[in-house]
């Protein structure tokens, strides 16, 4: 192979996996991992009885690692949910193979159901841990036109990326942080803070996602056309994934007291 080649084949590949992840792995443990810090007795002993011995923050990615099964293509679209400028939540076309509103609702009417096996529950589980992250990612509640920011080329520090891929993994990986370490700089939430949040329905969590799109979107452009995202992307963007992330970990927490406790 050319090694020229070579290079662009792999950087493709990555490029690829990264933007098919919403929040990345590390994403995904942080939010995991604060949801953990933030469950009952009963909702812990419920979820080890489901998931033995591996953390809600091992669980989070199982969702993406299932990609490349042929068996779990259809659940591709549970991830995000699309609509377009000018449309809402209520009034967009829905997607008839699902979307991530529907299908968190749907996975706790499982965990919540007697009749359910336990391993429909362990996967409803590991789904919910995951889509309770996604959804908190703004770009899984963009638009359909350029696939949730997949088709806005960037640079990020003058490598390729795109802008779903910044969102995913780039501004997380940006700190120098293993996800352990993320949610002790970030585990602090107020009880006014961690109440309301838990409050708030999915579907609020889907509009605060879109309300945050605006800033997203602002990326300027270089001389070429094409936006170089540096150090003011990060730090204008820094306190947004910060907070989304921790709501996203509160939430779940939330979900799972309530369904098990």
């Amino acid at each position: 192979m050319h090694l020229k080649y070579g290079i662009s084949a792999v950087l493709s590949i990555l490029i690829w996996t990264t933007s098919a992840m919403a929040w990345g792995q590390n994403g995904h443990r942080i939010v995991g991992r604060i949801a953990e810090n933030h469950l009952t007795p009963e909702a812990r002993q419920a979820v080890a009885e489901l998931i033995g011995p591996e953390s809600l923050a091992q669980v989070s990615t199982w969702a993406d690692e299932i990609k490349s099964d042929r068996a779990w293509r259809h659940a591709n679209p549970w991830h995000y949910i699309n609509v377009e400028a000018g449309e809402t939540f209520e009034n967009a076309a829905k997607n008839p193979n699902g979307d991530i509103i529907e299908s968190l609702a749907r996975f706790e009417q499982v965990l919540r159901d007697s009749g359910s096996s336990r391993q429909a529950k362990a996967e409803a589980l590991k789904f919910i841990v995951h889509f309770v992250g996604d959804i908190h990612q703004p770009l899984h509640a963009g638009y359909g036109k350029d696939r949730g920011g997949n088709d806005i080329k960037v640079r990020w520090f003058g490598g390729p990326s795109n802008l779903h891929a910044v969102w995913d993994t780039e501004l997380i990986e940006y700190e120098s942080l293993g996800y352990t370490e993320f949610v002790e700089f970030i585990d602090h939430a107020t009880e006014v803070q961690i109440n309301a949040w838990q409050q708030a329905p999915i579907l609020e969590w889907a509009r605060e996602s879109r309300a945050l799109l605006e800033g997203v979107y602002d990326v300027g452009s270089d001389q070429d056309g094409l936006p170089n995202l540096r150090f003011y992307y990060v730090f204008k963007n820094k306190a947004t994934v910060q907070q989304r992330l921790l709501q996203a970990g509160i939430r779940l927490a939330g979900v799972l007291n309530a369904i098990f406790t």
